[in-house]
């Protein structure tokens, strides 16, 4: 019988936003060998962050069996929150530090359950550093962003 191997992905992810709030744009990259598939999506009136998670969220929502994946994100607020802050969160009933209500607590909910069948490795890079995946994610999101702005 031969063992099923969960195969390895590679995800890149971006948010954009014109204005923070005001229309905001995703965009994602997902690699497995030589196989690449692009997403993007936004919302008329959003934030930054949101629009970073949101990145996240549909890419890991996007696989269709449980993978190895090494995301690639230039923001700190979802590499840091889903690493580090949000045991503690969790632990203390959806506060932060300060002992209020976490900030976009439904799509931090959305982010684990879609987290839940993988085995994720999350990094951080630079944003606007040269990044070629960085910058191609960008322009995905940034047209995102552009599409609602008009229609708005």
């Amino acid at each position: 019988m031969s063992k099923i191997l969960n195969p390895r992905i590679e995800i890149h992810t971006d948010g954009a936003c014109s204005g923070n709030p005001g229309p905001g744009g995703w965009g994602a990259l997902l690699r497995s060998g030589t196989t690449e598939k692009e997403l993007s999506g936004g919302e008329l009136l959003t934030t930054n962050n949101r629009m970073e998670m949101m990145a996240a969220i549909c890419a890991l929502e996007s696989l269709k069996c449980p993978c190895h994946i090494d995301l690639y994100t230039d923001s700190q607020y979802v590499q840091k929150g889903i690493s580090e802050w949000l045991p503690g969160w969790v632990r203390k009933g959806w506060k932060n530090a300060k002992g209020e209500a976490v900030k976009n607590q439904d799509l931090w909910q959305r982010l684990l359950s879609a987290s839940a069948p993988h085995s994720v490795k999350w990094h951080w890079v630079k944003g606007h550093a040269g990044h070629a995946e960085n910058e191609r994610v960008d322009a995905l999101a940034r047209a995102a962003a552009d599409s609602y702005k008009r229609s708005a």
